[in-house]
């Protein structure tokens, strides 16, 4: 009778917990229409920025190229990464439940940060592509074959959906038995972990080790690629060459570091308690503010993506009537 009863209260524990609260920014209610305006601006901002990339790439043939179709599906991730979290925020400012879901937050959860991996990868992906481009010109055309850049892309998409899918499954079979209050603005592992009834270590290091192995593992990729990159262009003879290339890989490597940059304070250390204002400025500088800034990096650099948004915008034909 008594192993019954236990059974039962631990099937009660386990699944006590259906929703979430998700505290987000604390403010008067003036405040949160405040930062519904800001947060809605910004958003809609980032839609259009990278819509923008992503029809230029789409309808400009002279775009039909690997480093622009690799940027193309970059941009529309970003749509989708910033998509999974910030309309449920923009949701909770004018709501007073502030609410989710246990299974809507673990699925804002899986996608945000396998779109995060994503991005990680595809940043991997394109330094290759610029390694290969300048460093083996000759050989570019040779390997970077449209089967080529076809399996990186789709690598690039599917990679985080399937890297992510253990973390998730692990974090979300621990006990959540009460509170079930977040102080953050998404589901984002670290709370989720210390909300849990239990502290399951085990859970914990597989997740700082993946964590791990991820980031550095990305960001040297990355590093080394570029390394490789600077050490060619210094050697060439053309003044116009270097800038040129100096100019492509500069803003990679500015989106490389806002990324890897933002995400490493976070996520290699996740049990280094970090302050819970902290964890919420970085998450909203690489969840919000980098895929508004992305855009911009990308085309103000970048002489053929100016042009060809021109020609998608009608811009150009304005300018030569005036």
């Amino acid at each position: 009778m008594s192993s019954r009863l236990m059974n039962a209260s631990s099937k009660d524990t386990t699944s006590s917990v259906s929703h979430f609260i998700l505290l987000g920014f604390p403010s008067s209610p003036a405040g949160q229409l405040l930062y519904f305006g800001l947060f809605s601006v910004t958003y809609t901002l980032t839609l259009m920025g990278n819509a923008a990339i992503v029809c230029a790439v789409r309808w400009d043939q002279r775009l039909h190229i690997p480093m622009y179709i690799f940027l193309g599906n970059f941009s529309f991730l970003e749509i989708c990464y910033v998509t999974t979290t910030v309309p449920n925020m923009l949701a909770n400012f004018l709501s007073t439940s502030k609410s989710i879901s246990f299974v809507s937050c673990f699925a804002q959860f899986y996608f945000f940060f396998s779109f995060g991996c994503d991005e990680g990868f595809y940043l991997c992906v394109m330094a290759f592509d610029r390694y290969l481009a300048i460093c083996r010109p000759l050989h570019y055309p040779l390997i970077m074959t449209k089967e080529m850049y076809t399996g990186l892309v789709i690598f690039g998409w599917s990679g985080g959906l399937v890297l992510f899918v253990t973390p998730v499954v692990l974090i979300s079979q621990l006990p959540y038995c009460g509170p079930n209050i977040i102080n953050h603005f998404i589901c984002d592992p670290v709370p989720l972990m210390m909300l849990s009834c239990s502290e399951d270590t085990t859970t914990q290091f597989i997740y700082s080790t993946f964590n791990v192995i991820f980031m550095i593992g990305t960001f040297l990729f990355v590093l080394c690629s570029y390394l490789l990159v600077i050490l060619a262009v210094l050697q060439m003879p053309s003044a116009a060459s270097k800038r040129k290339a100096f100019s492509t890989c500069a803003s990679h490597l500015a989106v490389v570091v806002l990324f890897f940059g933002s995400v490493m304070v976070m996520y290699v250390n996740p049990g280094s308690g970090h302050p819970v204002k902290m964890q919420k400025m970085v998450t909203l500088f690489y969840s919000v503010i980098t895929p508004l800034c992305n855009p911009l990096i990308y085309s103000l650099r970048n002489k053929e993506m100016m042009a060809a948004l021109r020609k998608i915008f009608g811009t150009e034909k304005m300018l030569h009537k005036i």
